[in-house]
Parts: C-alpha cells; sequence; structure tokens
C-alpha cells in the first residue's frame, strides 16, 4: 500500500483507536502488518505509531454494510498487542462498539432517522446483535450532551447500548466447564462468558485486599506470575486452548463494594490492569454476582426484581449494568450507557507510506 487510508480515530467508552471500514483495508497477513506498523507495534512506547502504550489505546475497529436480515453494520473488533507482533480477533469490546454506530453514520451507511437513530450491529467475534442508540439532531451525530462515564473526563451524548445472547459468545457456553465453581491452583474461580470469557476471583484469595490501584497491582510480580498460572490453566476449561498469545480470558479479582455499589474489581486484561473495567467485562461480571454458588454472590449487594441495576465499581469509578432476569432468575439481557467522541477524520500511514 502506498496510498494512505481513511481513518477515524475515536474515543468508544473508555478505550479508543482507529475505526475503519473494511472495503478500505488489504486482508489477511497484510491487514495485519498494515495495522502493527499503524499502531507502531512491536515497541512499548509505540513511539513510531497512533497507539498509546496501553491495550486500551491499541484498538482498531473495522466496519462494513451487513447482509444480515435485521442488521445495519457488522462490526470486527482487533487487539494490537503492544510489545509483540500480533493483532487479535480473539476477542470482543464492547467499548470500541461504542463508537460503532456514529462511525457508521458519519460514513453513510446507516442513514441518520430522526433525534435518536437506532444501529443494530452484529459483532463478528462473538456471533452476537448489540442495539446502539446514537444522538443525530437534525440528522447529524451528536458527540455533545451531559452524559458522564467514570473513566472519561468531562461528558458526552448518552449513548445506550442493549446485549441479548451473550452467553457463551466466545466459549460456547455461560459457564464453559460445566460448573458454578472451580479450583484451580488452590483458588477457587468462576470461568463465566456472557460477552466477555473471564476468570473471577476472590481478591482475598490472592492475598490483596481488591482497593488498591492498577499500578501497585502490576508492581506485584508475585501476583502476576500467580494470575497467568490460573489464566493458562483456564484456556483449556473455557474451551479457548492454549492462551499464551491471546488477550482472552482476562483476570477479575472481586471483593466487597467500597462506594454504595454491588461488586468492586480490579481486572488484569490479562497482563496489565484495566483503569477501569470492559463493558462486556462488566456484563460477565454483574452475571457471576447474579449466580448462587460463584465467588462473587455471596459478596454482592444484588437488589431484588426483575431487573437488576447492578454498579460495577472499578479503580475509576463505576459500570453500572441493568440485567432483566428471565423467570430462572437467568440473565435475559443486559443494557450499559456509554459515550464516544470523535477525535480525527482523515489517512493513517503505514511505514514507508507517509
Amino acid at each position: 500500500m502506498v496510498e494512505g487510508v481513511a481513518c477515524m480515530w475515536m474515543r468508544g467508552g473508555t478505550s479508543k483507536g482507529g475505526y475503519f471500514l473494511a472495503s478500505d483495508l488489504p486482508t489477511g497477513k497484510a491487514r495485519e502488518q498494515f495495522l502493527l506498523e499503524v499502531m507502531g507495534s512491536p515497541d512499548e512506547r509505540q513511539i513510531d505509531g497512533m497507539g498509546g502504550a496501553h491495550p486500551l489505546t491499541s484498538k482498531v475497529a473495522v466496519v462494513s454494510k451487513s447482509r444480515r436480515d435485521g442488521v445495519d453494520v457488522d462490526y470486527l473488533f482487533l487487539q494490537v498487542f503492544i510489545d509483540q507482533p500480533i493483532v487479535t480477533d480473539a476477542q470482543n469490546c464492547g467499548n470500541m462498539l461504542a463508537g460503532v454506530g456514529p462511525f457508521a453514520i458519519e460514513r453513510g451507511l446507516v442513514a441518520a432517522s430522526g433525534d435518536v437513530t437506532r444501529v443494530r450491529i452484529y459483532m463478528e467475534n462473538t456471533g452476537q446483535v448489540a442495539i446502539a442508540s446514537v444522538a443525530t439532531p437534525g440528522g447529524k451525530v451528536s458527540y455533545e450532551g451531559d452524559a458522564r462515564i467514570d473513566g472519561v473526563p468531562g461528558t458526552s451524548a448518552a449513548l445506550p447500548i442493549e446485549f441479548r445472547d451473550t452467553a457463551g459468545s466466545s466459549c460456547g457456553a455461560l459457564l464453559p466447564s460445566g460448573n458454578v465453581l472451580d479450583v484451580i491452583d488452590g483458588i477457587e474461580v468462576t470461568l463465566i462468558d456472557n460477552g466477555m470469557p473471564c476468570v473471577v476471583m476472590q481478591a482475598a484469595d490472592l492475598g490483596i485486599t481488591g482497593a488498591e490501584s492498577p499500578n501497585e497491582l502490576e508492581a506485584n510480580e508475585g501476583l502476576r506470575a500467580r494470575l497467568e498460572g490460573i489464566r493458562a490453566k483456564a484456556g483449556p476449561m473455557m474451551n479457548l486452548g492454549d492462551v499464551a498469545k491471546k488477550s482472552v480470558p482476562k483476570m477479575t479479582m472481586v471483593s466487597p463494594a467500597t462506594s454504595g455499589g454491588a461488586i468492586s474489581t480490579r481486572t488484569f486484561i490479562p497482563h496489565s490492569c484495566h483503569k477501569s473495567i470492559g463493558v462486556l467485562g462488566a456484563v460477565s461480571v454483574a452475571t457471576a454476582c447474579l449466580l448462587p454458588g460463584s465467588v462473587a454472590h455471596d459478596l454482592a449487594v444484588l437488589g431484588a426484581g426483575q431487573v437488576r441495576r447492578l454498579a460495577i465499581e472499578h479503580p475509576s469509578g463505576e459500570l453500572t449494568v441493568v440485567a432483566e432476569l428471565d423467570n430462572k432468575g437467568g440473565v435475559r439481557s443486559a443494557a450499559i450507557l456509554r459515550t464516544a467522541r470523535k477525535l480525527m477524520d482523515g489517512l493513517v500511514f503505514a511505514r514507508g507510506n507517509g
């Protein structure tokens, strides 16, 4: 490729990355190499690219007009590793998802309809559909509003997203091991996938309080080694195989809430500690809280009724999951509030093409 490629850089939720039309990108290995060069990987600073030297800012959304019935656009999420030449589609990303609806409207894939446009998005990584409600006053996307989400300064237009049928999206079952409780390396765990594969553990069992900062936890070499050992054994149990070079499962340590929420979390994604929590990770943790016998259930404040609002606390605030239960107490659907903002629209270049 000798020319720049059209790209919109956006913040989606608490993540940030490049949004591309699938038709503008090469395919196969050429796409991987192009995205590695765009991000500046592998390099811990990503100094020769657009990446922000953190997994949350080294992300890509590939969007196309969908041919599926009842769906507007297809969305493929790609995680670009920082210090390794890896581009993976092994997971979904609910934060980058928040930018897909606005991007699709801005690129003309979806026509604005009224003050709020509902965009039905097929998530290619997991095979599920999400519905994003995008503010479009006057027929144009608006990023201005009074909605606030923890982990992002200021306010933006509200962007609610509803998820359905996400159970087992990557692992084949909500509880891929068949158990609500397993033991790995002497630690009780709940292996769960309700949109994001997660290994949920009690912080206290790992010798921490769950109130530590991400920097403190990343500096704890013993903890990191122990988590990676558990993750390696959890991979096959979750039908994910060898996860040494995969970005899933996420490793979430839970403890009692300290700020009026349902539960407190600290999550490794998997080798860096998340400054907040991923959208679909929060959905999986909220679901674990609602499962009797899980490691999270007895620690959580659950409320009552068919609709539960669970504030999942994280290092920079909380993310509220609104869970609708079925008649058996299972999670029928989950909705969250996100925001997004367009940061740049133009051409991006690989090495030797600028």
